[in-house]
C-alpha cells in the first residue's frame, strides 16, 4: 500500500478516485442585535431625509405657484379695467355719431336755485 491509500485506511473509509475526502459544512452568518439596531437606524434617517427633501421641493413649488396665481389676479383685474374703459370710451364716440345725439338740442342752464 502506499501513502495515500493507507492514510484513507486510517480514517475508517475508502475514497475512490477523483472523489473528495473533506466535507464542508454550511455556516449561515447572522446579524447580531446591534448591527441590525445600527441597520434599521440608517435606514430610518435616510427616509427622513428622502421625506424632507421632498417635502422642501413641494413648498418651493408652492411658493413658484402662489406667485403666478397672485400675478394671474393682477393680470385679470387690470384686464377687466381695461375692458371697462374700451367699453366706455366706445360709448361716447357712438353717442356722439349717432342720429339721435345729432337731433338734439343743447339746453343751457337757465339760473340756479337757491334753498
Amino acid at each position: 500500500m502506499t501513502y495515500s491509500s493507507t492514510l484513507s485506511v486510517s480514517r475508517g473509509y475508502y475514497a475512490d478516485r477523483n472523489q473528495n475526502v473533506v466535507r464542508f459544512s454550511a455556516r449561515s452568518r447572522t446579524i447580531g442585535p446591534i448591527s441590525n439596531t445600527i441597520i434599521l437606524v440608517v435606514l430610518a434617517c435616510l427616509l427622513g431625509l428622502l421625506y424632507l427633501t421632498q417635502v422642501t421641493k413641494t413648498n418651493a413649488y408652492g411658493y413658484q405657484i402662489n406667485n403666478l396665481q397672485q400675478e394671474q389676479a393682477q393680470l385679470q383685474t387690470q384686464h377687466d379695467n381695461l375692458e371697462l374703459t374700451s367699453a366706455q370710451l366706445q360709448s361716447q364716440t357712438r353717442v356722439q355719431s349717432s342720429q339721435v345725439a345729432s337731433t338734439l338740442v343743447p339746453i343751457e342752464p337757465s339760473g340756479t336755485v337757491q334753498h
